[in-house]
């Protein structure tokens, strides 16, 4: 009985070294391959390959490591499509700009919807199309959303209302899109995979 459970212990003990070996090798190649898209600044890349070396063993070295270089690139991804996003943006509509009848809904209101985007502010606008008069409806702190610290997150903003949106420019700079992406309350996170709020913006300068 004894040997038969020692038998047991040892194929057990066995196969748990192996998973870990195979962990430990995958956990480097990833980290070696995230650093290697890191160098060639193909940066959302790596932040995805550290993002997986972290989660395989975060309390190993390479582990430590990754959640570093996540920290660095979230913080140049943000900068990068901040440095896209300032300025002021007027709303196209629900649907991309080039969405047939987008502008021609648009056109039957008394007012267009802007966006000022600064540093550290989203403000809200409406402006009278007739007279040009412009008034603010409310501002916003900008607030980034980080799920948790290993996340690939660094495009999703948070409002006060606890409404979670992504935003992205596309490659002219002349357009931004913001899709709902999630709700933040006393309950905790709530995820939007379908039927999200979409906004478009075109940049007015």
């Amino acid at each position: 009985m004894k040997k038969a459970l020692l038998f047991i212990f040892l194929v057990i003990a066995t196969k748990t070294i192996a998973q870990n070996a195979s962990k430990t090798a995958f956990q480097k190649s990833r980290y070696e391959l995230a650093v290697s898209c890191y160098e060639k600044a193909d940066y959302k890349n790596a932040l995805e390959l550290f993002h997986v070396a972290y989660k395989m063993k975060p309390d190993a070295e390479i582990g430590e490591e990754s959640i570093k270089k996540i920290d660095t690139l979230k913080t140049i991804l943000r900068k990068s499509v901040l440095n896209h996003a300032l300025g002021t943006w007027k709303m196209a509509g629900d649907k991309p700009v080039w969405a047939v009848g987008q502008l021609q809904n648009n056109s039957q209101k008394d007012f267009d919807e802007l966006v000022e985007i600064t540093e550290n502010e989203i403000l809200f606008y409406e402006r009278n199309k007739k007279t040009q008069e412009k008034k603010m409806i409310k501002s916003e702190d900008l607030v980034y959303y980080n799920k948790d610290e290993s996340d690939t997150l660094f495009s999703d903003i948070i409002l006060s209302d606890g409404t979670i949106w992504n935003c992205s420019v596309n490659e002219n700079a002349d357009e931004l899109r913001v899709i709902n992406v999630g709700k933040k309350d006393d309950n905790g996170i709530t995820e939007i995979e379908s039927d999200n709020d979409e906004r478009y913006y075109v940049k007015e300068k």
